[in-house]
């Protein structure tokens, strides 16, 4: 796997109507979508959740090479996931040997919840592709507005969140360079057993640790040179409002949600 294959965190400018979306219609919608995927039981419901999620990937105009790129660094948990569902789901017993046991439901099984992480997945990729991290955090602090009541230092974490995200592709491309320059000193990641390669990533760790915490103290330093001091008294340069479409979108999710709920009530 490259380091190129990790997309968390990228956002990818365009003008689709996925892009224009107020982006608490779409934090709200990638939740529905979750609530769905876990909602659905069977292949009626997983079939409308993989359409909706294709009209989604339509609609952006993301390329469908980048979109299915962010499930490489996930693919062993995928496939440990599939054979664990596959061996140890209780039922009746097409093949067997000694602690392995296939069954029917096993299948069944390992097939919906493959789909349920992929699908959770490339929903949740899709957020940060369309949305800017500066509207991510706007969305996400308007919406944990209501907590402020309680004391919950909301814009703090929507900060922390949005800058995290923020730094996941620069992180990623500090370490390709670190890894590239040990590369060329003579370095090598790539042989070995399992505890070679864990001796191996000890160049590699210890500069980006480094070059972390310089880049979090250059950006604290850059904070507060702008006199930056939380969200209190705080105005934005974008004011959210819901438009026409983001009411037609969350009605759509929302139905689609109960659609789902209800087809699984009834084992569909």
């Amino acid at each position: 796997m490259a380091l190129k294959d990790i997309t968390l965190g990228q956002y990818f400018p365009g003008n689709s109507i996925l892009h224009r979306l107020d982006p608490r219609t779409k934090i709200l919608l990638t939740a529905m979508y979750i609530v769905a995927l876990f909602l659905a039981k069977q292949l009626v419901g997983y079939g409308i959740m993989m359409v909706v999620l294709a009209s989604a990937i339509a609609v952006s105009k993301v390329k469908l090479k980048t979109i299915f790129r962010g499930l490489k660094p996930i693919m062993i948990i995928i496939i440990i996931t599939a054979f664990l569902n596959l061996f140890w789901t209780p039922g009746q017993t097409i093949w067997k040997w000694g602690f392995l046991n296939l069954t029917v439901e096993g299948i069944w099984s390992a097939i919906f919840m493959v789909l349920r992480i992929s699908m959770l997945i490339l929903c949740t990729f899709l957020l940060t592709y369309t949305t800017s991290p500066i509207l991510l955090t706007d969305g996400l602090e308007n919406l944990m507005g209501p907590l402020k009541k309680i004391h919950v230092p909301v814009h703090e974490l929507s900060m922390m969140m949005s800058i995290a995200l923020r730094f996941i592709p620069t992180l990623i491309e500090e370490t390709d360079k670190i890894m590239s320059a040990q590369k060329a000193r003579g370095a090598d990641f790539d042989t070995g057993g399992l505890m070679d390669k864990a001796k191996a990533l000890i160049p590699l760790l210890v500069p980006l640790f480094i070059s972390a915490f310089r880049r979090a103290d250059e950006l604290a330093i850059a904070m507060e040179c702008r006199c930056y001091h939380g969200g209190e008294g705080r105005t934005r340069l974008r004011q959210l409002k819901y438009r026409k479409s983001d009411v037609a979108f969350l009605v759509c999710g929302l139905a689609v949600c109960v659609a789902v709920g209800v087809l699984g009530h009834f084992g569909l």
